[in-house]
């Protein structure tokens, strides 16, 4: 994975520079790097792009011909590129690093946070909130159900994770007793 994320970050620091300014605005091209991931990483799209018999071009028109919106000129040549180097495989990775450098430009951070159970609203903001004053960043919020948590809450944030789950804790008790 960290060998993909060093071939996409080139990428998607050129894509980001080259759309910075832009009257459309990053969210715009952070969503259509997201359509273009979801494209991209499909089993049937990944063969079709190793397809000895197609050519550089065919791949480009195949791939641009899968999104349905007309596709910018800084989209297409990375389409372009990403087909001319055999990095179409890497897409997805450079739309996570564009929102990544999307983020740190705006100030905030992701927070994927994994519950043993549904939150509702009310609860994903008590828990931004206090994340927020820990991290001194705008938070997003990505919530997901894990029942294998058993009870509580892992938030990863970047880099760092705070596991508080249930099922982190009894995997330290039996650490503590197994030692």
């Amino acid at each position: 994975m960290a060998e993909l994320s060093t071939i996409a970050r080139p990428y998607a620091e050129a894509l980001f520079e080259s759309v910075l300014n832009d009257a459309r605005g990053l969210e715009y091209w952070s969503e259509l790097m997201s359509l273009l991931a979801q494209v991209s990483s499909q089993d049937d799209v990944l063969e079709a792009m190793g397809d000895p018999r197609l050519s550089e071009t065919q791949r480009i028109q195949l791939l641009t011909g899968l999104i349905p919106q007309e596709l910018p000129g800084p989209v297409t040549n990375l389409i372009a590129l990403v087909v001319e180097n055999d990095r179409v495989h890497a897409l997805p990775q450079i739309a996570e690093q564009f929102e990544l450098l999307r983020n740190r430009h705006e100030g905030t951070a992701l927070a994927r946070i994994t519950s043993a159970f549904p939150m509702d609203d009310a609860q994903v903001a008590d828990l931004l909130k206090g994340l927020e004053h820990k991290f001194g960043l705008t938070l997003k919020s990505q919530v997901t159900v894990d029942p294998e948590l058993i009870g509580g809450v892992r938030v990863t944030v970047g880099d760092y994770v705070l596991d508080t789950s249930v099922q982190a804790r009894l995997a330290h008790l039996r650490d503590t007793l197994a030692a």
